[in-house]
């Protein structure tokens, strides 16, 4: 089912699709930015709640800055100073987060109209978009398609593809913010979170990976057994620091290529769980420690100080300016592909 959304300042339309399976479940897509608007998920008494932070209107989702449920790219994450070397040559990006570029710079796919089409056979939607040669500071022209299906095993499964027509970088991924009490009902402290790493990537000050691999046995950041959100994360710690909380990028573990769990959150009083699977090598736990009470969302309700949780797959941090990090180049002839899964259950 599709609705008209609004329209942005130049005229063009913007639709939001209705995806729904056979257990009630509803995801709600903007064609604007490729946006998780709403996805209801059961929770121990199957009583339906939303569990993604967002907004009422078009408008609300022009003028927020957090990247609500946003499709991220044409690079998902930080790339320091702006700046990146390809073939011998250093490419310059607008810095949109202090010294650095963030989520594609200003005007990354989360700002853009994606076209759209529904998926025969299948609660999904295909959404396309080209980013011409140059478009923020990035080489090439490519063209992008993201698929998200609502399946019948309560999984928002979203599939990303790519190519370009020359040498490239890329790293695609998903901003929602997910409350698995219910959106808008306060902090996620209580959540518990099993993180399927066993390291993770240190940042500066300026929340840039340092290059280093770092083991989270004895740190704050050892999620890999159950533990709630808020168990450690006013620690005095330097990492904690610099991140305001978590906002780190995990190293998953990874014995075998393909769709791998990363990640697993409970929320006690709805009994709600999300399991993250994915082909990615990262997984980046931010902890919404950077909404601050202003940004008026669903129902006017003010998102405040880690009132959610992201899980950003994806390819690691400034990984253009680190060698050693798995690889995010992209050449002609070859296509950038990606899964990633959030099932949700309850117990």
């Amino acid at each position: 089912m599709t609705q008209p959304y609004g329209k942005m300042p130049d005229g063009t339309p913007v639709d939001v699709y209705v995806l729904k399976n056979a257990h009630g479940m509803e995801a709600h897509i903007l064609t604007y930015g490729g946006a998780v608007a709403s996805l209801t998920a059961p929770d121990r008494k199957g009583a339906f709640a939303d569990v993604v932070l967002g907004m009422d209107t078009l408008d609300g989702y022009m003028h927020q800055s957090v990247f609500f449920g946003a499709l991220i790219g044409r690079y998902g994450n930080r790339i320091a100073h702006g700046k990146f070397p390809l073939d011998g040559k250093t490419y310059t990006l607008p810095n949109n987060d202090g010294p650095n570029t963030l989520h594609g710079g200003p005007q990354g796919f989360d700002k853009k109209v994606w076209k759209a089409r529904p998926v025969s056979g299948a609660s999904a939607i295909e959404l396309t978009y080209v980013s011409q040669d140059g478009e923020e500071g990035f080489p090439g022209t490519l063209s992008a398609k993201v698929t998200y299906t609502l399946t019948d095993n309560n999984e928002l499964r979203i599939e990303y593809w790519a190519t370009t027509d020359k040498p490239t970088v890329i790293n695609l991924t998903n901003h929602s913010y997910f409350n698995l009490a219910g959106a808008g009902s306060g902090t996620v402290l209580k959540h518990q979170v099993t993180l399927l790493a066993d390291r993770f990537t240190p940042i500066d000050s300026t929340l840039i990976p340092t290059g280093e691999l770092r083991p989270v046995k004895g740190t704050p950041f050892d999620f890999t057994k159950s533990t709630a959100i808020g168990a450690r994360i006013d620690q005095k710690d330097e990492q904690l620091g610099f991140g305001m909380g978590y906002d780190h990028n995990w190293v998953l573990n990874r014995s075998q290529a393909g769709l791998v769990k990363a990640a697993e959150v409970y929320e006690p009083t709805s009994g709600r769980v999300l399991e993250v699977l994915t082909t990615q090598p990262g997984l980046q736990f931010y902890t919404g420690n950077f909404l601050d009470g202003k940004v008026k969302g669903k129902g006017r309700i003010a998102y405040g100080r880690r009132d959610a949780f992201c899980m950003e797959t994806q390819h690691f941090p400034d990984s253009p300016n680190h060698p050693a990090f798995p690889s995010t180049t992209l050449l002609p002839g070859a296509t950038y592909h990606a899964i990633t899964v959030y099932r949700f259950s309850a117990r």
